[in-house]
């Protein structure tokens, strides 16, 4: 039981994202309109670590692999990346180009996404403020592509900040209705929604409760209190698991052998 309580907990992708229904059916439509109906455009995800940004991208994008797969889908993690001008070296990369560095690939890179002929290019950038640079050129460059005439480019960049539009974008701000980018935020989750999210997972464990209730409601409210980080919650909780695992384990070794030997 142990095991499988450690295993429900873990911060992985789940089959279903407990509030956060509104936030994925807001996603859902944005690629069905963009991706499907062949039109540009970006949309930015802002919120705080542990809010489930990235898990609810990463569900919508599993749940309709069916109707995107005329579109090509490039996801990237910024941290990963060894300066903001990486990007397009990597988006040209998973595109088939030779490498984008330099004015001329990246003007290579441009004329492939704008090109009439072709699929729609989804490109998933996750940390996107590792992406700021001075003048904000890498930014600017990839969210004008996306609004550029004949352009199969659709943007969704994730990041913690919320006015990051405003702060690092704000030429975007000024553009005409409907070519900025569209903004979702979420928030951090609230006491009963971890509380929910810790009772649905464990329940899936059978058995005795592995972790009281009264346990998993000061857990909720202790992290809701600081961060409403759902990856928080979920690890404490598995952590607590892990101790009580190796007490048990413990005693087991120490108990008596029957008849005293």
């Amino acid at each position: 039981c142990y095991q499988q309580a450690k295993q429900v907990l873990h911060v992985a992708v789940p089959e279903r994202l407990h509030a956060r229904e509104e936030e994925m059916g807001i996603i859902r439509a944005f690629l069905r309109d963009h991706l499907c109906g062949h039109q540009p455009g970006s949309l930015y995800i802002s919120g705080p670590p542990g809010t489930g940004k990235t898990a609810c991208v990463s569900r919508v994008l599993l749940d309709c692999q069916d109707e995107l797969a005329g579109s090509k889908t490039i996801v990237l993690n910024c941290m990963a990346l060894g300066s903001p001008g990486s990007v397009f070296p990597a988006v040209a990369q998973e595109l088939g180009l030779p490498g984008a560095s330099g004015r001329e690939g990246v003007r290579r890179l441009e004329k492939k996404l704008t090109a009439q002929q072709g699929p729609m290019v989804l490109l998933v950038l996750d940390e996107l403020d590792q992406l700021e640079s001075k003048g904000q050129e890498v930014l600017y460059t990839l969210f004008e592509w996306a609004r550029l005439p004949g352009s199969r480019l659709v943007i969704v960049g994730l990041a913690n900040a919320l006015d990051l539009t405003d702060r690092s974008l704000a030429r975007l701000g000024a553009l005409p209705a409907g070519s900025s980018p569209q903004l979702l935020h979420f928030k951090p989750y609230s006491r009963e929604q971890l509380s929910a999210i810790l009772q649905e997972r464990l329940g899936q464990v059978g058995g005795d409760p592995v972790l009281d209730a009264a346990a998993l409601q000061f857990c909720a409210r202790k992290v809701s209190a600081v961060s409403g980080d759902a990856r928080k919650a979920l690890d404490i909780c598995r952590r607590a698991v892990e101790v009580v695992e190796l007490e048990v384990k413990s005693q087991t070794l120490l108990k008596p052998l029957p008849g005293g030997e």
